[in-house]
């Protein structure tokens, strides 16, 4: 009874609030350049406050189905989708603030930069892995793709480990911030691996 009154309460108040909360962090940025609190290199802070968004929503996305496993709420993979797009639209933000407001569409220097530095290379790779994930995110591509589906959302793993190359790539020299990240993705990756272990040894001890 009480997990299904929650499961409600997620559905019709929890998912709006997460929604909602989401855009919170690129409010802030708009508040702070409207008021011109952006520090001495504006472009540089729009650039890092939406890229670091976007690596937490991608944990965030990774975190849920652990979440459910320990706790058994089920109603939390609810959000998932939520949480992957919210990823996918701050990574956006985040290379189109490069694009446009860094590089003003100089397609020479973009190229350049891309082949030239390994950070680049590694985040708009994870950012082009991540629209097909977007682009088929909805039950009806769930439906049409199958097991296929699932497949491709795998890629969500790899996309992860680039977004934390990318940005301990990016900071050089204190990597403090970046291995916080770092270690909370090995973690999620890492009981995802002694889950698959657990389900191996079950299944070959039942065929025994």
């Amino acid at each position: 009874m009480l997990r299904t009154v929650t499961d409600r309460w997620l559905r019709f108040v929890g998912k709006p609030v997460v929604f909602v909360a989401a855009l919170v962090p690129l409010a802030s940025i708009g508040l702070d350049a409207w008021n011109d609190a952006l520090g001495a290199n504006p472009i540089e802070a729009i650039t890092h406050r939406t890229g670091d968004w976007a690596l937490r929503f991608l944990l965030l996305t990774l975190a849920v189905s652990p979440l459910r496993r320990i706790t058994g709420w089920s109603g939390v993979m609810r959000l998932r989708r939520m949480l992957g797009l919210y990823a996918f639209f701050y990574a956006t933000l985040h290379g189109l603030t490069w694009l446009v407001l860094d590089q003003f569409f100089d397609w020479e220097a973009i190229a350049e930069d891309i082949l030239k530095r390994p950070y680049i290379t590694v985040g708009v790779t994870a950012w082009l892995l991540l629209i097909p994930l977007a682009v088929t995110s909805t039950r009806g591509m769930m439906r049409r793709l199958g097991r296929n589906w699932v497949r491709l959302h795998r890629l969500v793993y790899g996309i992860a480990v680039l977004g934390v190359l990318h940005f301990w790539w990016l900071v050089k020299a204190d990597v403090s911030e970046p291995a916080v990240y770092a270690l909370i993705l090995s973690a999620l990756l890492g009981y995802r691996v002694l889950v698959n272990r657990r389900r191996r040894a079950a299944s070959l001890t039942a065929a025994a």
